[in-house]
């Protein structure tokens, strides 16, 4: 969840990551501390402006034949919206044409068909449906998405743990009722502000009383998690509405909240920012977070925040099958969905602009079965990079880094292929080392979209700093 349009001088619209390729790394913690903790959002390591067509293609069936297939992550990204809001950048087109979901679901079908022939014996422990919208498609189409993955994926929804993204937007009972049936999953909406202003500052479409409509109609249904988007930075936002906000997602009792900051984002709706910037999206943070800790949440990353559950939920609750994001494989289905090897991160070519992602999108729907058979756009991580992608990873949550299953994975220690950094993050409390593991603090998690980008490669802030944006 992120903004807005901006211009480095000379060089056109540029995301946060190219923004941070174009100028001078900070060589020192000090010098990091003395910028923005904003840099830019961190979930994935390299970032998909680092991917270019791979010549010649390489066949899925290769890709995966020596990599551990019986603990993989399968993502859906469906690429609709009902809108798109101003602070949206995300691979997604709005008002997709009535026939083109339908073409898009067949589309789909080939592509199950072809992944699952080069990976027949893959092992799904987790899955998700996001987007886009995935609830922009109507209940039938939800339904025939849902027996892709089990019947042509071999997934089993109701047994390991999924997550399906919706919008006030799309949260009808006859979609909902589909969801649900996949086995209880975890459902996140973004409701973003529950004040008119604030969601017209966003160019968030919706009416305040359409979210809350929503979020009582999931709570009238059984979902395993609630999950609530909130943002901050918005203009006119302060901390006291910000706090009450996240008082009114609590009155649903969401397991989760997220809180996102506003980013200045190329190609989308909302507008240049100062660096004051900073300090009130800053503030805005530090009371959210403070609020939500003083009322029993746990802060699992900068954005995520859980309820514990009870005792007796805890002592009922089934163990979910062992799943690690920092080191087992994920396969992406959908124009725009990532998939990752350890030594391969492939997709489909990227777009923000409304024109860059409905060709692309047109283009994918085209596609016969033995197209889907390759991977024909990606980024290679040699050795550095996956000890890079790992760090990040594990740092951008509180849980922080294993010591030993670093070693384990890498047959080093991350502190002699990381040394000076971790060592300056821990002497300026970034982070705090156990002698088992190096652990964010909560400072460490307040800067957290400054420190990842640290630690980028050379050759991916170049590729990154290239990457012509459309």
């Amino acid at each position: 969840m992120s903004p807005s349009s901006v211009e480095v001088a000379g060089q056109g619209p540029r995301n946060q990551v190219q923004r941070y390729a174009a100028g001078a790394r900070p060589q020192t913690v000090a010098e990091l501390l003395a910028g923005s903790p904003f840099v830019g959002y961190g979930y994935a390591y390299p970032h998909k402006t680092a991917y270019r067509p791979l010549d010649p293609p390489r066949p899925l069936a290769e890709l995966w034949a020596d990599e551990p297939r019986d603990a993989l992550f399968v993502y859906v990204h469906v690429p609709f919206c009902a809108v798109r809001c101003g602070f949206c950048n995300l691979f997604t087109q709005k008002h997709p044409p009535a026939e083109l979901p339908r073409r898009w679901l067949d589309a789909l079908a080939r592509q199950v068909a072809a992944v699952r022939a080069a990976m027949p014996d893959a092992r799904f422990v987790r899955w998700a449906l996001g987007g886009g919208t995935p609830t922009l498609l109507d209940a039938g189409q939800l339904a025939r998405l849902a027996e892709l993955l089990r019947a042509g994926m071999g997934a089993q929804l109701d047994a390991v743990p999924g997550s399906v993204e919706t919008s006030p937007e799309t949260c009808t009972d006859d979609r909902l009722a589909v969801v649900e049936a996949l086995g209880h999953p975890r459902i996140s909406i973004g409701i973003q502000s529950f004040f008119a202003d604030e969601l017209r500052a966003l160019g968030r479409p919706q009416a305040v009383d359409q979210g809350e409509r929503a979020l009582d109609r999931i709570r009238a249904r059984r979902f395993g998690t609630l999950n609530i988007d909130l943002i901050y930075g918005i203009a006119g936002q302060t901390p006291a509405s910000f706090v009450a906000a996240i008082d009114r997602a609590r009155s649903w009792a969401p397991e989760q909240l997220y809180l996102y900051p506003l980013y200045q984002r190329p190609l989308t709706g909302l507008g240049r920012q100062d660096r004051s910037w900073d300090d009130h999206r800053l503030a805005l943070y530090r009371a959210g977070r403070d609020h939500l800790l003083a009322a029993g949440y746990d802060q699992v990353s900068m954005r995520m925040f859980a309820r514990p559950p009870s005792p007796a939920q805890a002592s009922a609750a089934t163990p979910a099958p062992r799943y690690c994001c920092q080191a087992d494989g994920m396969v992406g289905l959908g124009v725009g969905a990532r998939s990752y090897t350890r030594a391969l991160h492939y997709s489909d070519d990227y777009a923000v602009g409304s024109a860059g992602i409905r060709g692309i999108v047109g283009a994918w729907v085209e596609r016969s079965e033995a197209e889907f058979a390759a991977a024909r756009y990606g980024v290679e991580l040699d050795g550095d990079e996956q000890r890079r992608r790992y760090l990040i990873q594990s740092l951008l949550q509180r849980e922080g880094l294993s010591h030993a299953d670093y070693r384990a994975r890498f047959g080093t220690a991350a502190g002699e292929d990381f040394g000076r950094e971790l060592g300056e993050l821990v002497d300026h409390e970034l982070l705090a080392d156990t002698g088992e593991r190096l652990v964010p603090t909560l400072r460490g998690l307040e800067w957290a979209d400054a420190i990842a980008p640290w630690f980028y490669s050379a050759a991916v802030r170049a590729a990154s700093r290239e990457f012509e944006l459309r």
